[in-house]
């Protein structure tokens, strides 16, 4: 198990049962890089991934 999956499992647990838009998502990316601007890269890779996810290779 890598160190994220905690934090992973974390969401999942507290807040699993929600449904959200990819709208609010992207909202609460934006407001945690605005926070952690050391973190823009990572959220801004995780991003274009799951923009991407469904792109042919």
């Amino acid at each position: 198990m890598y160190f994220t999956d905690r934090g992973i499992e974390e969401l999942v647990a507290r807040r699993g049962e929600e449904e959200v838009s990819l709208a609010w998502v992207a909202d609460r990316l934006q407001e945690f890089v605005d926070l952690n601007p050391e973190f823009e890269v990572p959220v801004e890779r995780l991003a274009t991934w799951l923009a991407r996810l469904d792109d042919a290779d």
